[in-house]
């Protein structure tokens, strides 16, 4: 993923020092007490509409969580009954070590993780540096083993570079942007550290990256989640961090969608890969980061605005989700018999898709029980990829509706070997190859076809994966998976992700020991071993946002 950047220092306005700047975000509140607060009902189940309503009832008293001892999650789901029986594998330890010695610290203080540790590689390029999606990860498995300190000197950090002007070739970004990455840079005769952020103008394309803000706020939440500290997300500065995040992807204007009209290479598919317009990644990553910022933010007279702003985006968000990007056995049959050229509002077919266009694959894929949210929607465009990320948290913030999941699961199990093969995860199938390669990648010789972004197989992907079978009560599914991964990853050197139609071979560019694919499994293991830890990265179904479309649906098929 980071390998299609490429660091370099310049002298621009976002490359300015910190290292004379008041650290206020390490000390000012690091200090301050946790709060060990007992609630009679939690935030995830009240609903929207209640939220509309009594706006100025309450603020982080409502939080989505309760505290539980330990670092346990407030999640419900009951914890591994063979928990103090559990029997580690080898390989949790070796990933632990290398998961510590890919730590940076700043001023003495751990703030992050490298990106890969790998010394063997030729170029180091910015896989030196700590990455805000690369984190989620390592953030996770050090909340899951009782260890928040790092994630709060982690999400003060960031949020102070946020405040940072952001120029790139003259021209400004806005207020909110979080950034793509950052490196510590020690200098051992001053004795000094210093910071230096990447906002996109070092990156391959540069392109701003869209979802560092949505992990952002996802993981502050995971945070608070986990530890039941309320203090963090309730400071002016996380208060003032999350609203000017929400201000960039909240702003009206000619679009006529309400999902987040995107760029190629704005998230986890940094390079360019047809992934332009609406991409799933990212308005799953908004949707989540939606009603994360809903539960974090306080109601008061600059908060209330953005709350009734929030409820309104999330209704008109499922419901075009749900219902325009979902594709089971029967709406694949519908679109198949689309009449174009539809004019009004009684229009079946919304966006003249033309049904020529449906890839002849999909109709072999696409199983009788199961379904999937497509890559993408747009005018007379439809993706009908499968992208992992996207579904996956799809799942975890409850954007698909129950049944929609159970789907989803159901497509990963009949399409084992497409999906998952020899390696877990298929960032997205199929592969695009020959002259569509070309056209679409601009003969990008990193994606070729089953490699890196372009139907590569990448272990973080695991974590997810997961998560999304635990929430499903699928957790056999997990199970599968990680023993595929844990066959090879070790043995392998951790690399960053795998190549082949099935994930067999090593991917010619990965980096060994990369961080995430560390922190990935880790995490993985400690859901597994306690799915109560899921609570932190899950939000159950609010019932207010039920899907108004009815339709014969895959699981009745």
């Amino acid at each position: 993923m980071e390998g299609a950047k490429e660091f370099g220092l310049r002298n621009v306005s976002s490359h300015c020092s910190i290292s004379d700047m008041d650290d206020y975000d390490l000390s000012r509140l690091l200090d301050k007490p946790r709060l060990n607060i007992e609630r009679q009902r939690s935030f995830d189940e009240r609903s929207l509409s209640e939220l509309s309503i009594g706006l100025t009832r309450a603020g982080l008293d409502n939080i989505d969580s309760t505290y539980s001892p330990g670092g346990r999650s407030g999640f419900d789901t009951p914890a591994s009954s063979a928990r103090n029986s559990f029997e580690p594998h080898p390989m949790v330890a070796e990933a632990w070590e290398a998961l510590r010695r890919s730590l940076v610290f700043f001023r003495s203080q751990p703030v992050g993780t490298i990106a890969a540790y790998d010394h063997a590689s030729e170029e180091v390029l910015n896989y030196d540096q700590v990455f805000v999606r690369d984190f989620v990860p390592s953030a996770l498995a050090f909340l899951m083993n009782g260890e928040p300190e790092i994630v709060k000197n982690f999400l003060l950090k960031t949020l102070q570079l946020q405040g940072w002007e952001k120029r790139i070739d003259r021209f400004k970004l806005g207020e909110g942007a979080m950034p793509a990455s950052f490196k510590v840079l020690h200098d051992p005769i001053r004795k000094s550290d210093t910071i230096v952020a990447d906002f996109g103008e070092s990156a391959i394309g540069r392109v701003a990256p869209v979802d560092s803000g949505f992990w952002w706020i996802i993981l502050l939440r995971a945070y608070t989640k986990s530890t039941g500290d309320l203090t963090l997300a309730e400071t002016e500065d996380c208060q003032k961090g999350m609203r000017l995040i929400l201000t960039l992807c909240l702003s009206e204007g000619f679009d006529t969608f309400p999902t987040l009209l995107c760029a190629d290479g704005c998230s986890m598919i940094d390079r360019r890969m047809g992934i332009y317009g609406y991409p799933i990644e990212i308005q799953a990553l908004f949707f989540m980061a939606l009603r994360c910022a809903l539960a974090l933010l306080k109601p008061d007279a600059e908060g209330k605005e953005f709350i009734e702003r929030i409820v309104k985006r999330l209704h008109a968000l499922s419901y075009h989700m749900r219902g325009y990007f979902w594709l089971d056995f029967q709406q694949l049959n519908d679109i198949y018999r689309y009449k174009t050229e539809e004019y009004s509002h009684t229009a079946v077919n919304k966006f003249n898709v033309i049904p020529d266009s449906i890839p002849d694959w999909v109709f072999d894929f696409m199983p009788c029980r199961g379904g999937y949210f497509i890559g993408n929607v747009s005018p007379a465009r439809m993706d009908f990829r499968w992208f992992a990320l996207g579904n996956c948290v799809a799942i975890l913030s409850s954007l698909a509706t129950p049944e929609q999941s159970v789907a989803i699961m159901d497509l990963i199990e009949s399409r084992w070997e497409e999906l998952v093969g020899e390696m877990p995860l298929k960032i997205c199938y199929p592969a695009i190859e020959s002259h569509e390669w070309r056209i679409v990648t601009g003969c990008d010789p990193k994606n070729t076809r089953w490699s890196y972004h372009n139907g590569g197989s990448w272990p973080v992907l695991l974590w997810m994966l997961t998560a999304a079978c635990i929430k499903t009560g699928r957790p056999q599914i997990a199970r599968r998976a990680i023993e595929l991964a844990e066959s090879r990853l070790l043995k392998d050197a951790w690399p960053e992700y795998y190549d082949g139609k099935l994930g067999r071979y090593i991917g010619k560019q990965a980096r060994k020991y990369q961080t995430w694919s560390i922190a990935g499994y880790l995490v993985a293991k400690m859901l597994l071993e306690d799915p109560s830890h899921l609570g932190m990265i899950s939000l159950e179904e609010d019932k207010q946002m039920k899907p108004v479309i009815k339709r014969s649906s895959s699981w009745t098929c």
